[in-house]
């Protein structure tokens, strides 16, 4: 099974962000949006993982020190890896030095049940799209450009999950298997 772990979003930001794919959808068909209800930001992509090892993994991220509720504000857009060769279309975050806190212990701990590593540096993010051409259309630029000091909302989050994903002809199917809340809801 496909896993991750992921902080949820609220309705009110999914709703914004949701409009803004719909603007955008038009003005460039080689990318391919994120449909509302998945989005998401994720904390580690664990990959194919065995069903025998996900008892130990819920374990283990049940022991990831998560102190005190996070504001994430969501705004701006940009690239992986760039804009000259855009592949992933996403809205930034803002927030606290916690959440990438929060992504690093996610990490570590998951590392110590043997779970791969990524070398790659935790960027807050949401993805909206992805594009295998790494081309983008002059439309979508410059609409783009319109939104680049958009806000699109902001959530208090007390709780991180472990989701599986089920790829299938319609699209990736969520499904959450575990929560693992803050042991203080300060924000």
């Amino acid at each position: 099974m496909r896993l991750f772990v992921a902080l949820e979003i609220s309705a009110e930001v999914r709703e914004n962000i949701s409009q803004l794919i719909c603007e955008l959808k038009p003005l460039d068909d080689s990318w391919k949006y994120t449909r509302a209800e998945n989005l998401h930001v994720t904390l580690k992509f664990l990959g194919e993982t065995a069903t025998e090892d996900l008892e130990k993994i819920v374990a283990a991220l049940k022991e990831v020190p998560f102190e005190r509720a996070l504001a994430l504000h969501f705004r701006s857009l940009g690239f992986f890896p760039n804009e000259r060769r855009p592949r992933v279309l996403w809205v930034g975050i803002d927030a606290p030095a916690d959440l990438p806190r929060l992504a690093q212990d996610i990490k570590n701990t998951l590392g110590s049940v043997q779970v791969p590593q990524e070398e790659r540096a935790f960027t807050p993010h949401l993805t909206l799209a992805r594009n295998r051409d790494g081309r983008l259309a002059s439309k979508l630029r410059e609409s783009l450009a319109t939104f680049s000091g958009r806000g699109f909302g902001t959530v208090a989050v007390s709780a991180f999950h472990l989701i599986r994903s089920e790829l299938k002809s319609t699209g990736a199917e969520y499904t959450t298997l575990a929560s693992f809340p803050c042991r203080k809801n300060a924000t």
